[in-house]
């Protein structure tokens, strides 16, 4: 079965949605939701969404998928619990140990993985399966050639339309270290957005250099449903109900094998940023990037010229009273516009922005194209049997639901009609169905309230029939797993290849290209979070020379088993709670805490086989992508750059190669000195400076500018 999924931030969105043929919605509620500035959903929101849906023969996903602190547990899984309540279909959430404590507690919960926890392998939907989840929702880097043996292992989902995230999911911090608002807490404020100059020829004006095009797969929507995936899922919990119903739209026609053209022009003018982009899963195309425009960019409608000392579009566009544009001159954003009346072969426009003759006018809002968006399409299809004979009650039937009403008398005169009967049982009461009326009668008479009461009753015990009320789950304690506590004595250094290895319990040694691995003795190979089939192809063999992996997603559980290596997890693993340091602490020889809480929060988590994020270079973001638009003929190849942004401050930017080319790391302006802390100390030294390594608990020795990051100020 295929199931095309739309956003809902708001109930507005999720009938719109459903009401364009979505068989699935997610959405999510006031706490817990990776999109916490969309309006989300109560309780009692999210049960009339899901009866709506259910009725329609669709399914309604909450998605739980942030981070969850010690202090939130309790009120994270009383949320599931009254989702499952409410009518939810399926659980989304990210972390895998918090999804077995919620399996284990109420297993009629079904779990999906979110996005967020990075499954982007075999072996982290290996892991995903083991922990109790039924779906996996794949990370938008995963490349379309490894999904066949993923959803071999468990059901997928993959993104087919929407916003993409620059950084690899559920590894950015950028947000939270640059103001506190954490991404992985659904407070991201998108500094991905903004304006940068790169220290590389070519690259040195400011541009949006790290903004990403609408992701919008379009027919290749074909060779993921060939790969195996079972939803195909859109993303846009932020953006209108017009935009959430053109995208149902525009891949209903897609799926039907329609050209869609149309429906793709009201998606463009819906929201489009930058153009769009088949994603890198498809490997990276020349549009990932939209380093000149930023925001809604729409569908081009024409350009200026001058008529009757007005600006004037000369286009095909029937534009009106309430359309809206955007003007760009030379590919780059000048202003908005409005409409100012139509003319002979176009329209005029107006706007406060200084415009010029040949500027390219774009369409942003078609009110038109929203109408059309937003117009229901039929209902459920629904097949309704009545039976009206003489001397017996009325019946009515759909669905494996039927219903008896009161008696029938023969007519004396002027019997009732099959074909009123047929008009009366057409109206739906409101509901979302579409009923295909067939009538058996031999001449009664029933009067017309009666008749009327029959369909009512009818209508809401099939409304019932098709929307079961559930059990409710009732509460259950679930106990808090005990943290042992650490002697903190031990200290890790991650460090580049190049980089001279310093005096540590444990290195971690980064290499600059996965292809050539040249290990020096004892050290721990460091795995991103993106991790492919080939790259696994590259660095199987070589295991066994290194003490373990370092590894930035849970899917290190499963290949460390599979090589019998020892697993030391990494910050990736978002650990923030204690059924998370457990679970780590059993499947790991070491695990890292998140580097996003408090020194007094991971004080809470310190077990013995705990390190914490001490000092050192702060890694932000995993960019899996290249920033300079594979520009493979000019580039320079150094191993590290700089992103300045609009305040001076200077990010650097490392370069590293996997088995499909260059991928980067990003790290924060100042170098981290957290210190202190009750577990033992990893310091990453990945830029080249190990210092710090002679006193990792103390690394404000080492630096002259360096923050503490949120050991005093936990993520918000």
């Amino acid at each position: 079965m295929t199931e095309l999924l739309a956003p809902a931030g708001d109930e507005q969105s999720a009938y719109a949605a459903l009401n364009a043929g979505a068989d699935a919605v997610y959405l999510g509620l006031t706490r817990f939701s990776a999109r916490e500035s969309a309006e989300n959903f109560s309780l009692s929101a999210l049960e009339r969404v899901a009866r709506f849906a259910h009725i329609r023969g669709a399914k309604v996903y909450v998605a739980l998928n942030t981070l969850v602190k010690e202090e939130e547990t309790g009120a994270f899984f009383h949320a599931a619990r009254e989702a499952y309540n409410a009518g939810a279909d399926a659980i989304l959430l990210q972390d895998i140990f918090l999804g077995r404590a919620l399996k284990d507690a109420y297993p009629e919960l079904t779990l999906h993985l979110s996005t967020q926890a990075g499954c982007c392998n075999v072996h982290g939907a290996e892991v995903a399966k083991e922990y109790g989840f039924s779906r996996a929702v794949l990370a938008r880097e995963t490349p379309a050639e490894d999904i066949p043996a993923i959803s071999a292992v468990i059901e997928t989902e993959a993104f087919i339309q929407g916003a993409l995230c620059t950084c690899f999911s559920g590894q950015c911090y950028l947000s939270s270290f640059a103001g506190g608002n954490s991404g992985n807490r659904g407070r991201c404020k998108q500094p991905c957005r903004k304006k940068y100059a790169v220290d590389r020829a070519g690259f040195e004006e400011p541009a949006y250099a790290l903004s990403l095009s609408d992701l919008s797969v379009g027919k290749d929507v074909r060779t993921l449903l060939s790969a195996g995936v079972t939803s195909l899922k859109i993303e846009g919990r932020m953006r209108s109900p017009a935009y959430a119903a053109a995208a149902v739209k525009y891949y209903r026609a897609l799926l039907a094998g329609k050209e869609a053209s149309g429906e793709f022009s009201d998606l463009a003018r819906a929201y489009n940023r930058g153009g769009y982009t088949r994603g890198i899963g498809f490997g990276q195309d020349k549009s990932l990037l939209s380093r000149a425009v930023q925001g809604h960019i729409g569908e081009r409608a024409g350009f200026l010229s001058r008529r009757n000392g007005k600006f004037f579009c000369e286009s095909r566009f029937a534009a009106q009273k309430g359309d809206a544009f955007k003007i760009l001159r030379g590919g780059k954003e000048v202003g908005g516009a409005a409409f100012a009346g139509n003319g002979t072969g176009g329209f005029f426009i107006a706007s406060s922005e200084k415009l010029c003759e040949g500027d390219e006018v774009r369409v942003t809002t078609d009110t038109a194209a929203n109408a059309r968006a937003l117009a229901p399409a039929a209902g459920r299809r629904a097949e309704v049997f009545v039976r009206l004979n003489a001397g017996q009650p009325a019946f009515a039937s759909c669905e494996g639901f039927s219903l008896t009403g009161v008696v029938c008398e023969a007519a004396k005169n002027a019997p009732l009609a099959a074909s009123d009967v047929a008009a009366n049982f057409a109206k739906t009461d409101g509901l979302p169905l579409a009923p295909d009326v067939r009538v058996g009668t031999d001449g009664v008479f029933l009067p017309k309230s009666a008749l009327n009461a029959f369909r009512r009753a009818f209508y809401e015990g099939l409304a019932a029939h098709l929307a079961p009320a559930r059990a409710p789950l009732a509460e259950k304690e679930i106990p808090m797993p005990e943290v042992g506590r650490s002697e903190g004595g031990m200290t890790a250094v991650i460090v580049a290849e190049g980089t001279p290895l310093p005096k540590a319990d444990i290195v971690v040694w980064k290499p600059r290209d996965y292809a050539n691995l040249t290990p020096p003795a004892g050290v721990w190979l460091y795995l991103p979070p993106l991790f492919t089939a080939a790259d696994e192809k590259l660095v199987a063999p070589r295991l066994s020379e290194f003490a373990g992996v370092f590894c930035e997603g849970t899917y290190g559980i499963a290949l460390a088993r599979k090589y019998g290596v020892k697993l030391f997890a990494g910050a990736g693993w978002n650990i923030t709670n204690p059924f998370a340091a457990v679970g780590a602490g059993r499947v790991a020889e070491y695990f890292t805490l998140s580097k996003e809480i408090s020194a007094r929060e991971q004080e809470r988590l310190a077990a013995d086989n705990a390190f914490y994020l001490a000092g050192g270079d702060l890694k932000v973001m995993d960019l899996c992508y290249c920033p300079f638009s594979r520009t493979c003929a000019s580039c320079d190849r150094r191993g590290r750059y700089t992103l300045t942004d609009e305040a001076g401050r200077q990010f650097p930017l490392r370069r590293y190669r996997a088995a499909e080319g260059c991928r980067f790391e990003l790290f924060n302006c100042v170098p981290l000195a957290a210190g202190g802390g009750c577990a033992s100390a990893l310091l990453d030294c990945s830029l080249g400076d190990v210092r710090a390594a002679a006193d990792a608990r103390h690394p404000e020795k080492y630096y002259t500018n360096a923050t503490k990051g949120h050991s005093v100020r936990s993520m918000q």
